[in-house]
C-alpha cells in the first residue's frame, strides 16, 4: 500500500476493482486464481438475484425499459442493465455524464443486497455497457502513458479517475513492469506512472 492510498481505496482498487478490471481473477499477492466452493457461488448468485429485484423496481419507478443480466465473475456478483433489443440510449441517464450516477446506483444496490443478505457486497453494476467502454478507453490511455514514461524516463500524471478506472491503469502499468501510485483526493484523485525503481545492490 502506498502512503498516498487510503484504506478504503486500497480495498476498492486492489480487491473490489482488481478482478473486474483485470478480467483474469488472479490474486495479486499470490499470483493464483481464487477458487470458490459451490456454496460461495450460490451466495453470489443470490446477491445477483437480490440486486436484480432491486434494479427492476428502480427501472419501473423511472419508467425505463431494460434487460438485467446476472453473472458471477472473478469471485463477485456482476449485474448489467442493457437496453431491450440493444437500445441503450434511454438508460444513459442512469449512467451520468462521467459515470457518477452509475457509481451511486452501484453503492445503493450493494446496500440493498447487504440489507437482504446481512453480508457486505462487492457486486459490480454496469449500465448500457458504460464500464466495458471505459475499460477499453482507459486501458488505451494507460498504454500510451506507459510508452511515454519508457520513452522519456519521466513520470506521467493521468487525468482524475474513479477507483474503477485507476485500478485499470494500475493493472496496465504492472503488466509492462513500471510503477504507479494514486495521489490526491477524490474527485481529483489520479494515477502517477513512473519508471521501475532500480533494484537495490
Amino acid at each position: 500500500m502506498s502512503e498516498s492510498q487510503t484504506e478504503f481505496e486500497v480495498m476498492d482498487e486492489t480487491v473490489a476493482e482488481a478482478d473486474e478490471a483485470a478480467g483474469n481473477g488472479v490474486v495479486p499477492e499470490t499470483g493464483e486464481r481464487p477458487t470458490r466452493s459451490g456454496s460461495a457461488v450460490r451466495d453470489l448468485e443470490e446477491e445477483g438475484e437480490v440486486a436484480a429485484d432491486y434494479l427492476e423496481e428502480l427501472l419501473d419507478i423511472a419508467d425505463l425499459d431494460g434487460d438485467i443480466d446476472i453473472d458471477v465473475e472473478n469471485g463477485r456478483a456482476s449485474v448489467a442493465i442493457v437496453g431491450e433489443g440493444g437500445t441503450d440510449r434511454s438508460l444513459r441517464r442512469l449512467v451520468g455524464s462521467h459515470g457518477d450516477v452509475l457509481e451511486a446506483l452501484q453503492e445503493l444496490t450493494r446496500l440493498a443486497v447487504q440489507a437482504s443478505t446481512g453480508e457486505r457486497s462487492r457486486l459490480m453494476l454496469d449500465i448500457a455497457g458504460f464500464r466495458q467502454a471505459r475499460r477499453k478507453a482507459v486501458s488505451e490511455a494507460a498504454t500510451r502513458a506507459c510508452q511515454e514514461v519508457q520513452r522519456t524516463g519521466g513520470p506521467v500524471r493521468m487525468e482524475p479517475m474513479t477507483a474503477f478506472e485507476r485500478k485499470i491503469v494500475h493493472d496496465v502499468v504492472a503488466a509492462v513492469g513500471l510503477e504507479s501510485e494514486s495521489e490526491g483526493v477524490d474527485p481529483d484523485r489520479r494515477v502517477v506512472i513512473r519508471g521501475a525503481a532500480a533494484p537495490a545492490s
